[in-house]
């Protein structure tokens, strides 16, 4: 689909910026939701199965997911490209503007307060970590617990996705 102007912002809106498309995304990354069913039933927000379907493959042409193929009875299974991976940042700064301008449970305002905490370098550790589990790029050497691990650590509860 062509753009309907050259403008980067446009661009970005035109493939962002419905009410579905980022917090597919953010399943996908912080849930680890990879298959239709698992993001069908483990979204907060309920999204409708024929919503879903329409999302994953508008993801899929705009190149920000990747599709696996299934044999007959496999689910297929969906991953995120390096573009998609790119959109972690911009999901990081809507949790933030939500973490101070609306009201959320709780607990997934936590893990939010954690991401913020850990700032530019600990979303480029998340980012990285999302290569080695999208992408089969080698993990890269940390000390201690990864940034996924931290965020699902004992000081965090509550549900799989930020926001």
């Amino acid at each position: 689909m062509d753009p309907r102007s050259g403008c980067p912002i446009n661009a970005a809106v035109e493939v962002l910026g419905d009410r579905w498309s980022l917090l597919v995304l953010r399943d996908v990354m912080f849930g680890d939701l990879r298959h239709f069913r698992a993001l069908l039933t483990g979204s907060a927000e309920g999204i409708a199965s024929n919503i879903l379907a329409d999302r994953l493959v508008r993801l899929v042409e705009a190149g920000l997911l990747t599709r696996g193929t299934a044999a007959r009875g496999q689910r297929a299974r969906y991953s995120l490209t390096e573009a998609g991976i790119q959109t972690l940042p911009i999901i990081y700064t809507l949790g933030n503007w939500g973490l101070d301008w609306r009201p959320g449970d709780e607990r997934l305002r936590d893990r939010q307060r954690l991401m913020r905490e850990g700032g530019p370098a600990f979303v480029e550790e998340l980012m990285d970590e999302l290569r080695a589990r999208h992408l089969d790029a080698p993990p890269k050497p940390h000390e201690g617990p990864g940034a996924f691990e931290r965020l699902a650590g004992p000081a965090v509860t509550g549900g799989a996705a930020p926001g």
